[in-house]
């Protein structure tokens, strides 16, 4: 069993930058596959970073490439989302999400474990 928390949401205005954090409970947190996602009022869940368990291989939403950057620090259980030059499509619910696997780090089903989500409001 994993336990994910969310933190560092807030409000920002377009073209400022936020760091969100999430930090696992339990001891196989460097064994998983991490990932963020992300979902606007009166829509999906999409997809938005992700980061392999030994952090050799990430993978980026096309419309956060070049802007947001995943990490992660095994010895914290924690994975990070530092987020820059935001703008107001950027405003949603942020969950992270801990997998088994590798292989398919983009889509939700992927992952077992969810966080229950911090809120990011970027003004305009």
């Amino acid at each position: 069993q994993v336990q994910l928390v969310e933190s560092g949401g807030g409000l920002v205005q377009a073209g400022g930058s936020l760091s969100l954090s999430c930090t696992a409970s339990g001891r196989t947190f460097a064994t998983y596959t991490m990932g963020w996602f992300r979902q606007a009022p009166g829509k999906e869940r999409t997809f938005v970073a992700a980061i392999k368990w030994s952090a050799d291989a990430t993978l980026y939403a096309d419309s956060v490439k070049g802007r947001f950057t995943i990490s992660r620090d095994n010895a914290k259980n924690t994975v990070y989302l530092q987020m820059n030059s935001l703008n107001a499509e950027d405003t949603a619910v942020y969950y992270c999400a801990a997998g088994v696997s590798w292989r398919t780090p983009s889509i939700p089903t992927g992952y077992g474990y969810w966080g229950q989500g911090t809120e990011v409001t970027v003004s305009s």
